[in-house]
């Protein structure tokens, strides 16, 4: 290849190159109304712009409260309660109400909400759900400022986040990092997801918000990750996608509190060598560990051993998804499991329960 054909090869890479930034920056603008963009690049003087996540953080910060408890003392209960820092949450509605963690709220005697403006309100607590340590709580005031919000963009890993919230009670930060992992289920219990994120997330932190680059919701942050015995931030960090903290809000808010079906069984999900030693026809499925005395499973006639198969004519991929759909399914309503038994398949009615939760 000559020097010139080496020139021209070169010269039609850098084109096609700047062509598709060109397009894909026109894609963006046009799909976000040039948020995303005009949204990072600020003018700070005359020929003067740089990254900047100020137009997001001015577009949620508002919206991020500080959450404060009045703790009684029960042997002086006339006497004057200590008001001491708990955590954060985030203002959702006009009507206020505010999604925040059950741990944040649930030794308080009394929870005061102060505004970044300077206003302070005493709350009320709507409802708790600890399986997935979210709360609702509510206040009375006029004009107040809620988070932008959007259920339809899923965040991915890569994606640049902040997070807000009143760390060690020293007011509101801001912590800036990355969406790290996504799906990180198991951490609190079966019922959810985590998005894990290097922005630091410290005591206080807690019920604060997770946002995108817009500015809009995508989480609550909720945990950060300790090895046993240390303390400090490891850059491993958790919230609770909006998607579902957004769902169980609205459970609350109707019920005061999240209403889950119940089987009474325990499983894990099947290995693959006691499918082929079973010769079963499809080696998926949820094993059977323990069925509780007593329980719609026992009812049913379940059996240890058995593997759950189907699901109300849904098949079964994963243990986590059983009980997803269990827990999704109303108490008192009659489904259908198929199962495993024997080299057969069974089918099973059953009603499926209440599950109880411990608030202690």
């Amino acid at each position: 290849m000559t020097l010139k054909d080496t020139l021209i090869y070169l010269g039609k890479a850098t084109f096609f190159g700047l062509f598709m930034a060109t397009v894909f920056l026109l894609a963006s603008h046009m799909l976000n109304g040039g948020n995303a963009i005009n949204s990072l690049l600020q003018v700070r003087g005359p020929e003067h712009v740089e990254l900047s996540f100020a137009s997001a953080v001015r577009r949620a910060a508002p919206a991020v409260v500080n959450i404060y408890s009045i703790n009684i003392d029960r042997q002086q209960p006339l006497s004057a309660g200590s008001l001491q820092g708990l955590g954060s949450g985030v203002l959702m509605s006009k009507e206020g109400y505010i999604l925040t963690n059950y741990h944040v709220i649930k030794k308080a005697d009394e929870i005061i909400v102060a505004l970044q403006d300077g206003r302070q309100f005493v709350s009320e607590v709507v409802g708790s759900d600890p399986e997935t340590d979210l709360a609702v709580i509510k206040i009375e005031g006029d004009n107040l400022p809620v988070v932008p919000l959007n259920l339809n963009i899923p965040p991915q890993v890569g994606d640049v986040v902040l997070a807000i919230g009143n760390p060690y009670n020293l007011g509101q930060t801001i912590t800036q990092g990355i969406i790290s992992a996504t799906g990180r289920n198991g951490l609190s219990s079966g019922f959810q997801d985590f998005l894990q994120t290097d922005a630091a997330i410290n005591a206080g932190n807690s019920g604060g918000a997770l946002i995108d680059t817009s500015g809009s919701l995508i989480g609550i942050n909720t945990a950060a990750f300790q090895i046993s015995g240390e303390g400090g931030n490891h850059g491993i960090n958790f919230a609770i996608p909006i998607k579902l903290a957004y769902s169980i809000m609205g459970k609350l808010i109707k019920d005061g509190r999240v209403i889950r079906g119940a089987l009474g069984m325990t499983g894990q999900p099947l290995d693959p060598a006691r499918a082929q030693i079973l010769n079963m026809p499809d080696r998926s499925g949820v094993l059977v560990m323990k069925v509780d005395k007593g329980s719609p499973a026992a009812q049913a006639d379940l059996h240890p051993n058995d593997i759950i198969v189907s699901f109300n004519g849904e098949k079964v991929v994963s243990a986590e998804m059983l009980m997803d759909r269990i827990a999704e399914t109303k108490p008192g309503t009659r489904i259908d499991l198929t199962v495993f038994r024997g080299g057969n398949l069974v089918t099973l009615p059953v009603t499926i329960g209440e599950k109880r939760v411990n608030y202690n």
